[in-house]
Parts: C-alpha cells; sequence; structure tokens
C-alpha cells in the first residue's frame, strides 16, 4: 500500500489516531466527532447542526450520539433556566473522560496529574481535561501512544486469544483514566503496561469503557495495600463472557408435538368424485355438505309425498260426489 501525503500548511485539524481507528465508533460518530473537534473554540455549532452539514440522517446521529456518550468523547448537561425554560449544554473531547473530568473540563479546571508518573492518557503533564494539546510544552517519558508497543506478549492463561493492539491501547489510556482519579487505585506506569492487554480483552469482548471503570472502582475497600494485584483480580474475576451468537442448547424451549392435519379424519362415504376427509363430531359418516344434502332431498320427498296424498284424497272426494250425482 502506497501513501502520498503532503502536510497541509493551513486549514488543517489534529485528530488522534484512537479516534480515527477506533473499533466500536461508526463512521458517521467519526466524522461528528472530528467535524466538532475542528470547529473553531468560539463555534456555538450544535451537535444536530453539525449532523445536517454532514449529511448524517436522524437515525444514523441518534446512533452516533449514543457510541460517542458510552466511549466518553460526548457530554451533555439538561439545566431549567430562571423562565422555567430548559437547555442542553453539550461538550465534545478528543480523549475519552469520566464524567468528573468532563464536568471538571466544562467548568474551566484543571485535574493535577498523578504523583507517582502516571502517564495521563492521551494528554501531557498539566494540561487542562479535554482542552487541546501545547506543543510547547515537555512531553513525558512515557506517553500513551507507546504503550501498546511496549507492552510484554501477553501470557496465555491471563489473556485468552490474541488483542489487536489498538485495543491494548485503549485498555491502557483506560486504566491511566482510572488510577488518576481514584487514589486507592494508584498504578505506576509499569503497572498499566502490564495490565493493559487484560482491560484490552474486556474491549474486545464488547465492555465499554465505563463498564469497565465502574467494575474496578466499585465498593472499594477504605485502604487498599495493592492497587495493582486489586485491579488484576477483578480484571480477571470480572472478565465478561465471550459472546456468543449461537443459542445454547439448554435454553432452546423443546417444541410442542403438533399432530398431523389428518389425525382424527374419516373418508366421507358419499358420492365425491375424489376422496374427503372430514372431521366427525358424533361418529357421523358424512361429511357436513353430504348430511345437508341428504337432508335436503329427504325434506322434498317428504313434500312430495304429501303432496301425492293430498291430490289422492281430491281425487277420492271427487270420485264421490260423482257416484252420489
Amino acid at each position: 500500500m502506497f501513501r502520498h501525503v503532503i502536510a497541509p500548511a493551513r486549514f488543517f485539524s489534529q485528530v488522534p489516531n484512537e479516534i480515527i481507528r477506533h473499533p466500536r465508533l461508526s463512521s458517521d460518530a467519526v466524522r461528528l466527532l472530528t467535524w466538532q473537534l475542528s470547529l473553531p473554540d468560539s463555534a456555538a455549532e450544535s451537535l444536530s447542526t453539525t449532523a445536517r452539514r454532514a449529511g448524517i440522517g436522524k437515525t444514523s446521529f441518534i446512533r452516533a450520539k449514543r457510541q460517542l456518550t458510552a466511549e466518553g468523547y460526548l457530554f451533555e448537561w439538561r439545566q431549567q433556566g430562571e423562565g422555567g425554560r430548559w437547555s442542553t449544554t453539550q461538550m465534545v473531547s478528543n480523549v475519552c473522560l469520566t464524567a468528573e473530568e468532563a464536568a471538571a473540563a466544562r467548568d474551566g479546571l484543571s485535574l493535577a496529574p498523578p504523583t507517582d508518573g502516571v502517564p495521563a492518557a492521551g494528554e501531557p503533564k498539566g494540561r487542562a481535561v479535554g482542552r487541546s494539546q501545547d506543543n510547547t510544552r515537555v512531553k513525558t517519558d512515557h506517553p500513551p501512544t507507546r504503550l501498546a508497543a511496549e507492552v510484554p506478549s501477553q501470557p496465555a492463561e491471563v489473556t485468552p486469544g490474541q488483542v489487536p493492539g489498538p485495543l491494548v491501547e485503549r485498555g491502557a489510556q483506560a486504566l491511566a483514566a482510572v488510577s488518576r482519579t481514584e487514589r486507592r487505585l494508584r498504578l505506576t506506569a509499569r503497572d498499566i503496561r502490564a495490565l493493559a492487554p487484560l482491560a484490552g480483552e474486556w474491549l474486545l469482548r464488547g465492555a465499554t469503557l465505563r463498564d469497565l471503570r465502574n467494575d474496578l472502582t466499585a465498593g472499594l475497600p477504605e485502604r487498599v495495600h495493592s492497587a495493582a494485584g486489586l485491579v488484576r483480580d477483578r480484571l480477571l474475576r470480572k472478565m465478561p463472557e465471550v459472546p456468543s451468537f449461537a443459542e445454547p442448547s439448554a435454553q432452546r424451549a423443546t417444541p410442542t408435538p403438533v399432530a398431523p392435519r389428518a389425525a382424527g379424519m374419516r373418508e366421507c362415504r358419499g358420492e365425491h368424485t375424489q376422496p374427503r376427509l372430514f372431521t366427525p363430531v358424533a361418529g357421523e359418516v358424512l361429511c357436513p355438505e353430504c348430511r345437508q344434502d341428504r337432508a335436503e332431498a329427504a325434506q322434498d320427498a317428504s313434500g312430495a309425498i304429501q303432496a301425492t296424498l293430498r291430490g289422492a284424497a281430491a281425487v277420492r272426494v271427487a270420485l264421490r260426489g260423482g257416484v252420489a250425482g
């Protein structure tokens, strides 16, 4: 594959490769996010407006918003004003954030980086959460983009299967974010590199970054003696099941046997061009149609007999009258 690339001199945007190559973001979600990130700080364009300009339909737009929210790139806050009217504030980020980090970025606050040298996911030391990077600042010794290459080969008994490099990198960023926001789970850069394949396995099995963060931080003890040991234990013990699209045989409902349609039916003894089957109600030997025909024939015969008898009586009366005259 040959690539011819000319670096633009103006009117360009810097987008992290994690967004462009994200395994769970659709093309509409990536386009929506990168379009918003390319706008100047003074622009107040809403996501729906961006979707219309980008040619993204309503259904695709809703799906893209859900994906960006689940991955920590999009946040929305609704508030009620003095007149009782509701308004929505939206914020997009070029790195995934927790709800606390997003609120801090919205309010213009900065979160202090950890003191034990853990690199912030996708950001240099000391920068404000969600702000664009300043190229004049000194980069950390171990930026997150190098974590995937520095992760040692994963043991088979720890992470079954092969985890793609981008997911290992995303797992490292998620662990770094947890370490930065939860003081009881302070991890060193070496711990993050060692645990990144496990976190990547979570993402490979369909877990979201929010799922990973919640399972690692829920119900923590007051004192954690070994943050790396506790994180490793939870990553292994709470590992999501491998998704299976095949229905388990134990859960398959046993089909109820269906009796053949001919069961309980018998052949009509009436005159038909072809054999006719019917379901008897009380042991009948004729189908309903034949029974109806015979009933009508019997009624006609009875009427004819009555008419004959009436005619014969009239004849007798007439004869008697003639004799008498």
